[in-house]
């Protein structure tokens, strides 16, 4: 089984900015598979279903963005899923916009939510998916930014993204990490 999560702030004023691109990712690959993301437990909204017959649980933690590992900490805790079939899909600022980078592990980087699942997992050993968002001209306008309203000639740009990481995913699980690594890197 495999928990994929995408990271985002649960707030309706947030749904289109930068730091949802996790969200709008997972939701796609939900609408796709058709698995219904309604469930309410573990600080966070799920559902159960199977991507390139594999069994997955998609995540959406309901928390703020730098308390996303307790969510997905009770998930992986309660299903018994270990730290290596866990995918989490974010935002990137590092990374320039439009552009998607699988990674088997690593570090957290100056990502909130992933520092945040890095410390309740107590591992950087689980394979993520990044979402080039670009940087901001200014460093000192980094929040406002990532939670801020998205130009609207970046939307395209980020909508694209957000479908190429859920392809990724489904790579991933047809045909393996180092597949997918190497279509969409």
């Amino acid at each position: 089984m495999y928990l994929i999560v995408g990271l985002g702030n649960p707030e309706e004023e947030y749904d289109k900015t930068r730091h949802n691109m996790g969200f709008h990712a997972i939701n796609k690959l939900a609408k796709q598979y058709q698995i219904e993301i309604t469930k309410k437990k573990f600080k966070g909204l799920y559902g159960t279903g199977e991507i390139e017959n594999q069994k997955v649980i998609l995540l959406k933690p309901q928390t703020y963005m730098n308390l996303s590992g307790e969510s997905i900490q009770e998930v992986a805790n309660y299903y018994h899923i270990p730290v290596e079939n866990i995918l989490v899909i974010y935002d990137d600022m590092d990374i320039d916009i439009g552009k998607v980078k699988i990674r088997k592990k690593g570090g957290a980087g100056s990502h909130n939510g992933m520092k945040s699942i890095v410390n309740h997992l107590k591992s950087e050993n689980f394979p993520r998916i990044r979402i080039g968002i670009g940087t901001p001209k200014d460093k000192s306008d980094s929040i406002y930014y990532v939670i801020g309203p998205i130009p609207k000639e970046e939307q395209e740009i980020l909508d694209q993204a957000t479908t190429k990481a859920k392809d990724a995913i489904s790579e991933i699980l047809k045909s393996g990490i180092d597949v997918a690594m190497n279509q969409f890197n």
